[in-house]
């Protein structure tokens, strides 16, 4: 396997020598957190006192073997580098997430999906093997077929409360210059959903979708060619989402295509004005993209202007930022509710399976074969009238669990521990948690992803 990085090692070795320094000095037993300047998380965190863990030295791409169509990258590398490495080398990693500051390692601690996961699954099922710095300095290999099978089927799901991924195994796909995208319209459910199910059995090489309303549905099918005539630009003045009911086909160059939600943050762009022309000018194309748009976040989670200007006009909004995972038997069902109770438009679709029976997660727990449908939904509820902490969010949380689906955890969650331990097999986690941080120095599942710790 070509080098392109080769002080891993070093670099690995020096932060074993740095926490173990940290032991004689008596450091070691504090709770501790990943110092980190970016993420993708949407729930806020307690403050606590921390000790802070710098990771952000592990950053690279490794090594890119295309012959054995795989690579090893560290965990702290982000999809934007990992894509820029690879893409030159023929390759890309079976399944890149649609935001360009996703880093590999929260996408394994995570759950990471896009439009290749009907065919190679979730992100965690593209991994080969990883190495997990855990709570007490050590660094152990975890592969499916070594003594660290539990920690490698465990740690998918986590959400670095077991250990953090240093370095990550993952396989590859061989790519072409450019990608062709037809946009297959249904005015529907039943006929999206059908169609979606068939296209999923189909030799296409992506498979997404957009519900805009309870009567326009997109179905994006796509394949890699070797040419295109004029292929389309929405890196900057151009919007994505709007092709999909502007045009029939379409052609992007790969990298392009790759990146074609993070230029708008799929559609939330709205909130910050820069799908308005003359705004989105001044922005820029380098300031067009879920970076800038995170940070703006942050920033009006800081202020709470939002809350203010909600206060002032007499509403009530509730942020339902959320990505929820339902057998495809009852897709449409839990559009209808949706559409009935939530109210957020438009909806992101990805469909995916768990691709082999004998490779089981239990953190995230999916019937083997079956065709999952993935519904993104991301904006605020405004009501007139006030509702319990967490209202529209639950009716959510009950809808899938109901439809026998599952949600991702980097948002708002309200569970009981109950509900929590029924969905998550917490039973698993509590024997992963016991052999790998018996000393709790890394929070708890349900006390991070629930209760804010």
């Amino acid at each position: 396997m070509p080098s392109l990085e080769a002080s891993y090692p070093e670099r690995a070795a020096a932060l074993q020598r740095r926490l173990a320094a940290e032991v004689v000095a008596g450091a070691d037993k504090a709770p501790f957190g990943l110092a980190k300047s970016t993420s993708n998380l949407f729930r806020d965190r307690a403050a606590a006192p921390r000790r802070q863990l710098d990771l952000g030295g592990f950053d690279h791409v490794i090594a890119i073997d295309a012959e054995r169509q795989q690579l090893d990258v560290e965990g702290l590398t982000t999809y934007e580098q990992l894509v820029a490495a690879s893409l030159p080398q023929g390759l890309m990693p079976a399944v890149v997430p649609q935001l360009k500051t996703i880093t590999v390692g929260g996408a394994l601690a995570g759950v990471g999906i896009e439009a290749t996961s009907f065919r190679h699954g979730l992100v965690h099922e593209s991994m080969l093997e990883f190495d997990v710095l855990l709570p007490d300095g050590r660094i152990l290999r975890c592969a499916p077929d070594n003594p660290q099978r539990d920690l490698f089927f465990g740690f998918p799901n986590s959400y670095g409360t077991l250990g953090y991924a240093l370095r990550i195994r993952l396989r590859t796909l061989p790519v072409r210059p450019f990608v062709r995208v037809r946009h297959l319209r249904h005015a529907s459910a039943e006929a999206f959903f059908g169609a979606l199910a068939e296209a999923c059995g189909g030799p296409h090489d992506f498979v997404d979708g957009v519900v805009f309303d309870g009567g326009r549905f997109v179905l994006s099918l796509a394949e890699f060619v070797d040419a295109a005539v004029a292929p389309s630009d929405y890196g900057f003045e151009r919007i994505y989402y709007r092709s999909l009911l502007e045009r029939e086909v379409d052609e992007l160059r790969t990298a392009d295509y790759l990146w074609r939600w993070d230029t708008d943050w799929f559609w939330c762009s709205k909130n910050v004005f820069a799908q308005h022309p003359l705004v989105r000018r001044l922005y820029g194309r380098e300031r067009l993209n879920s970076r800038t748009y995170t940070r703006i976040m942050r920033w009006n989670q800081r202020v709470g202007l939002t809350r203010l200007l909600a206060k002032w006009r007499g509403r009530h909004p509730e942020a339902v930022i959320q990505d929820v995972d339902i057998p495809i038997g009852h897709a449409a069902e839990f559009l209808a509710f949706l559409l009935r109770e939530i109210g957020i438009l438009p909806v992101w679709i990805c469909p995916f399976r768990a691709v082999e029976a004998g490779r089981r997660f239990p953190l995230y727990p999916l019937t083997p074969g079956t065709l999952y449908v993935n519904f993104g939904f991301w904006d605020t509820v405004d009501s007139r009238v006030p509702h319990a902490p967490g209202h529209f969010n639950r009716l959510v949380e009950r809808e899938a669990e109901r439809l026998g689906g599952i949600k991702s955890l980097y948002s708002d969650s309200f569970y009981s521990r109950e509900e929590f331990a029924r969905a998550y097999d917490m039973d698993s986690y509590a024997q992963l948690k016991a052999k790998y941080d018996p000393e709790r120095r890394l929070p708890d599942l349900y006390d991070k992803c629930v209760q804010h710790a």
